[in-house]
């Protein structure tokens, strides 16, 4: 299991990203939509897998998802 990044850390990070002002849950919603890529991308890695009729998901499912995946979430 993934551990959480301690919360003075994260909005540390996120005030050096912009220069403004960040609300009281903000380090919630970014914890939040990280999980929520995770899903996503195990989701997609688990269909890849299932298309090369492989029982597990491997590195190389999650490698062929990620890059499509990415491209999704920024634009």
């Amino acid at each position: 299991m993934l551990k959480k990044v301690p919360k003075a850390t994260l909005k540390s990070l996120m005030r050096k990203k912009a220069n403004t002002r960040i609300g009281t849950a903000a380090d919630a919603m970014v914890e939040l939509n990280v999980l929520l890529f995770l899903h996503s991308l195990a989701e997609e890695a688990r269909t890849k897998a299932f298309e090369e009729k492989s029982a597990t998901i491997k590195a190389h499912h999650v490698k062929a998802v990620s890059k499509k995946l990415l491209k999704r979430a920024r634009g």
